[in-house]
């Protein structure tokens, strides 16, 4: 069963989280209120799949703690779970390692999906994530240009970029997204242009690179 962890300053709502998140179906390795509890339970406790991270903490917030994973734990997965709903902070989360980010107002099903997206496919994409943010991407000037170009995939895009990372024939791909073989051609070569590739394989290996599938 996928173990996970939730680091949040607020008692109340993380003890609120923690029964939430076991009545989806996971284990919690530890709970913790802020990022410098989190990496001093991380040396005693059971390492988690996965980390609900909020950003606004003391000592040491949810930014600071995500880019710390990144760099020394880079095999746990870190979900962005806040009020936060500003698109300077979903960016930075996102550029910090962040594997997806949710809202606390959400469903419990839609932090299910978050979760298990996360957890199968190594990222959970959503509107607020790949949607919301082209704008504000396209408008920092110091952006990463592979940033840029993972930013600006919509939904339909990235699903195709997942399937034609698979096994599947064009046609199957087409099949499961429920579009004409035309379409999703079209799909293929908006991606090789987008992504400044000439290949499917090309297309696999910014798949498995960007988290998007594992190899």
């Amino acid at each position: 069963m996928p173990l996970l962890a939730l680091v949040d300053d607020h008692v109340v709502l993380r003890q609120g989280l923690a029964g939430l998140v076991r009545d989806i179906g996971y284990d919690i390795a530890f709970e913790a209120e802020n990022g410098e509890a989190c990496i001093k339970k991380l040396a005693t406790s059971r390492e988690p799949d996965v980390i609900l991270m909020d950003i606004n903490m003391p000592v040491k917030d949810g930014f600071e703690t995500t880019l710390w994973l990144k760099q020394n734990k880079p095999h746990i997965k870190v979900l962005a779970l806040s009020m936060v709903d500003d698109e300077s902070s979903i960016i930075r989360m996102i550029k910090y390692g962040a594997r997806g980010y949710v809202l606390k107002e959400c469903d419990p099903s839609e932090l299910k999906s978050a979760i298990d997206d996360v957890i199968k496919d190594g990222f959970h994409y959503s509107d607020i994530v790949s949607g919301r943010l082209v704008n504000s991407v396209n408008k920092m000037e110091n952006e990463d240009p592979e940033m840029k170009r993972f930013m600006r995939l919509t939904e339909k895009e990235i699903q195709f970029l997942r399937l034609a990372a698979s096994e599947l024939t064009y046609k199957e791909v087409a099949s499961e997204m429920k579009l004409s073989p035309r379409t999703v051609d079209g799909y293929r070569d908006i991606l090789f242009e987008k992504l400044k590739v000439k290949t499917r394989v090309g297309l696999a290996m910014y798949a498995i690179r960007h988290g998007i599938v594992h190899a």
